[in-house]
C-alpha cells in the first residue's frame, strides 16, 4: 500500500509538471451536481431561475490521496426583465498538488420568449484566470532536498510561488421549457496564454465545451423522474456523465449517475441526496465512488451544494406569471 500512495504523490508532482510545461489538453474542474448549478458551465442560464439564485459548491476528490484536488464554486444570477436577459457572476477556486487556479467572471444572457412556455437563451461571459504554482512543493530527479535547501536543477521549474494572469471568455447557449432543458456551452474561446514573470513560462488555457439534457416525466402528483447528460470536451478528450434524477414531492432528491464511457475513461458511480430546508434554501450532497485503477488507494469524492433563491420577483416590467422547474430540488 505504501508504495501505490509513493506512486500517487509522484502523480500529483507530475501532473503539476504537465501543467508547467504548457500542456495541450486541459480539462475543466469535475463537479457532479452540475444539474443543480447549470449556471457554473453555462453563461445562457443566467436569469433563468425566474429571482435572484447563490449557489456555493465544495468538492473534496479522491479523498486519502495526498495533493488530491480540493474546489469550490460560487455563483449567482438573477433576471434583468427591463433588460431581456439575465446577469451573473461566477467564481471558482481549485488546488491540484501544487497548483492553484483561481476564475472570475461576469455573464450577460439574453432571453427569447416563444409559444407555449419555451425561453430560449444566449449569453456572453468575460473575466479573468490566475494560475498560482508553488515550486516548494514539487521535487525533481535531479533536485537537491536537503537541510532546507530547494533546488530543482530544470529550466522551467522555480523554487518559490509564482503567478500569472490571463482573460477568458465564455459563450452558451440554453433552451428550456416545462419539461425539456438543453444546454450547450464553451470556454476559454480565445485560448489566451498566462505569462509567468519567473523563467519565461507561460500556460494556455485550452478552450472547453460542454453539453447538458435534463428531461422531466411526472409519475402521478408526488414525483418527477429526470434521465439527465452531460458531455463536457476539450475535442482531444471527451467524458460522458448519465443518470437519473427523482424528486419526491417538490422537496427531496435522489440520484444516481455514471461517468465514463469506456473501459479508459470509467471514473465513478455518483449517488446524490438533496432536500429543500425552506421555500429559499436547497441542500445536496453527492458521494463519487471510484471505478478506476485510483480506487484501490482512495476513499472517494465528496461534495456539497447549497442553493438560496429568493423566490421572488425583482425589478419592473415582470412577466405575468413566474414558472420555477421542479426538477432543481
Amino acid at each position: 500500500m505504501q508504495k501505490k500512495i509513493t506512486l500517487l504523490r509522484y502523480w500529483i508532482t507530475l501532473a503539476s509538471c504537465v501543467v508547467l510545461y504548457g500542456a495541450k489538453a486541459q480539462q475543466a474542474v469535475q463537479y457532479s451536481m452540475v444539474a443543480l448549478n447549470p449556471y457554473q458551465y453555462n453563461v445562457g442560464y443566467g436569469g433563468l431561475s425566474n429571482s435572484l439564485e447563490a449557489t456555493a459548491v465544495v468538492r473534496a476528490q479522491w479523498n486519502g490521496i495526498e495533493g488530491a484536488p480540493l474546489s469550490q464554486n460560487i455563483n449567482a444570477h438573477l433576471p434583468l426583465y427591463y433588460l431581456h436577459g439575465g446577469f451573473g457572476i461566477n467564481i471558482d477556486n481549485d488546488q491540484l498538488g501544487a497548483v492553484r487556479t483561481t476564475a472570475a467572471q461576469l455573464s450577460y444572457s439574453y432571453h427569447i420568449a416563444m409559444p407555449n412556455e419555451n425561453i430560449f437563451s444566449v449569453g456572453i461571459g468575460g473575466g479573468i484566470v490566475q494560475q498560482a504554482i508553488d515550486g516548494t512543493k514539487l521535487t525533481t530527479p535531479d533536485g537537491i532536498y536537503s537541510n532546507g535547501q530547494i533546488l530543482h536543477n530544470d529550466n522551467f521549474l522555480a523554487n518559490i510561488k509564482q503567478s500569472a494572469i490571463a482573460p477568458t471568455f465564455q459563450i452558451g447557449t440554453y433552451f428550456k421549457n416545462k419539461r425539456l432543458q438543453i444546454g450547450l456551452s464553451a470556454n476559454n474561446l480565445t485560448e489566451s496564454y498566462e505569462k509567468y514573470t519567473i523563467k519565461n513560462l507561460k500556460i494556455r488555457l485550452i478552450k472547453n465545451i460542454f453539453c447538458n439534457f435534463a428531461l422531466d416525466f411526472e409519475i402521478g402528483n408526488k414525483l418527477i423522474l429526470s434521465p439527465v447528460l452531460f458531455v463536457k470536451s476539450d475535442v482531444i478528450q471527451t467524458q460522458l456523465e448519465g443518470g437519473l434524477r427523482v424528486l419526491i414531492e417538490n422537496n427531496v432528491t435522489l440520484g444516481v449517475s455514471y461517468r465514463g464511457y469506456t473501459k479508459t475513461s470509467t471514473d465513478a458511480l455518483v449517488c446524490i441526496g438533496g432536500i429543500r430546508v425552506n421555500e429559499k434554501i436547497k441542500v445536496a450532497y453527492a458521494y463519487d465512488l471510484g471505478l478506476s485503477k485510483l480506487n484501490s488507494v482512495q476513499n472517494g469524492s465528496h461534495e456539497i451544494i447549497i442553493q438560496y433563491n429568493l423566490n421572488k420577483v425583482i425589478g419592473g416590467g415582470l412577466p405575468e406569471k413566474i414558472i420555477y422547474n421542479p426538477r432543481f430540488l
